[in-house]
């Protein structure tokens, strides 16, 4: 039966789940007033109203004023409406409170399946509120259970799991349980199963925010990360500039000896990583991201984006990097194909009067090349 003891558990409730009473009742009285007409006919105008403050439940059925009534349970007369209040004219409505005695078994069933279902509902929209503010970050979870090539993470302060497949991990990458981890939170969404948190350590992101961890001037915006590229396990690429006179964003990202750009390496289990000054020179730029190789010559097409570079015969390998990864990086770094040669094949088709002959890639980058770089 719903009385006084029910509104306390509604009191205590709000207390210890944080959740107003007012949710409650509102989807109380809903529910309530479905499964009423439900017992009582459907074709019957009524409403349950919760009173909390007087510790009780009303339930009140209401007739449309009409001069002929063809619907008894919507309709009653003008003569039988001005038995219970002579003011009554036809289009009022009259409403009655019904006796409870009857649909107390009921109420009390129903409101037993709404709290619960209200109760997890708002447990996981708060759950979803809390993860969703950590997509795009990246955070430190434990290793709880390994399923096949699927890493299942705790995440701290949630009842949630992160998903790390074998496409987000390193080639390098081995856990056990309890491992702790830190991943770069993709994507959260739900689905039929529930939240999905989607996380990863291949992400050119990861590395951008590990460096944050690391680089106090890019947290505070002296140096800035203009681009940054990455083919996880092997090599990333990230361009930065300052906008504070005698600083040197490159020097403030490796530290002194390496004590900043160490710890990202050794995260990311000896991935290489190239930091260049970014350049609004195009020729400059795309000499500094070959990196670390050197460019004896280049020619850049600003308007079809092309650049041709030569480099010495004995650094080709380098400058074209296993697999023509540090091109190909290079490429997606700066926006330009780039045709690398040694300096053993005649450059000269090459030249005009864009080329630039640096100090400081026999491979030809076509269409097709650079629509299967990944984004």
């Amino acid at each position: 039966m719903i009385n006084k003891d029910f509104f306390e558990a509604l009191r205590d409730l709000e207390a210890e789940k944080g959740i107003k009473q007012e949710v409650f009742i509102s989807a109380l009285e809903q529910a309530l007033t479905a499964a009423y007409k439900k017992n009582s006919g459907e074709a019957r105008n009524a409403q349950v109203k919760l009173i909390p403050e007087k510790n009780t439940i009303k339930i009140y059925s209401y007739r449309t004023v009409v001069d002929k009534v063809e619907d008894e349970e919507k309709e009653i007369s003008l003569v039988d409406a001005h038995q219970i209040k002579h003011s009554y004219k036809v289009g009022d409505l009259v409403m009655q409170e019904e006796s409870t005695k009857e649909f107390n078994r009921i109420a009390v069933q129903t409101a037993k399946q709404v709290i619960t279902q209200k109760i997890k509902e708002i447990e996981k929209q708060s759950v979803y509120k809390d993860i969703a503010e950590k997509e795009g970050k990246l955070i430190v979870a434990n290793v709880k259970r390994i399923d096949g090539e699927n890493v299942y993470l705790e995440i701290g302060g949630t009842t949630l799991e992160g998903l790390l497949t074998k496409r987000d991990m390193l080639p390098t990458d081995h856990f056990k349980p309890g491992d702790k981890v830190k991943v770069y939170v993709r994507h959260i969404h739900n689905d039929f199963k529930g939240t999905v948190v989607q996380v990863t350590r291949t992400h050119a992101n990861f590395v951008k925010l590990l460096l944050e961890m690391e680089v106090p001037e890019l947290t505070n915006g002296e140096v800035t990360i203009v681009g940054i590229v990455r083919e996880a396990g092997l090599r990333t690429k990230i361009a930065v500039t300052s906008s504070v006179p005698n600083l040197d964003a490159v020097g403030a990202c490796i530290g002194n000896r390496g004590s900043r750009i160490n710890p990202v390496i050794n995260e990311l289990n000896g991935e290489k990583i190239d930091i260049i000054n970014y350049s609004e020179n195009p020729a400059e730029y795309i000499v500094s991201a070959l990196s670390p190789a050197e460019v004896s010559e280049i020619t850049v097409d600003t308007a079809a984006g092309v650049a041709n570079v030569v480099v010495p015969e004995n650094k080709l390998s380098l400058a074209i990097g296993k697999g023509g990864h540090n091109v190909r990086l290079a490429a997606k770094l700066t926006g330009y194909k780039i045709d690398v040669k040694p300096t053993t094949i005649d450059s000269s088709a090459h030249k005009s009067n864009d080329v630039v002959s640096t100090n400081s890639a026999n491979i030809i980058l076509d269409d097709d090349f650079f629509d299967d770089i990944d984004e």
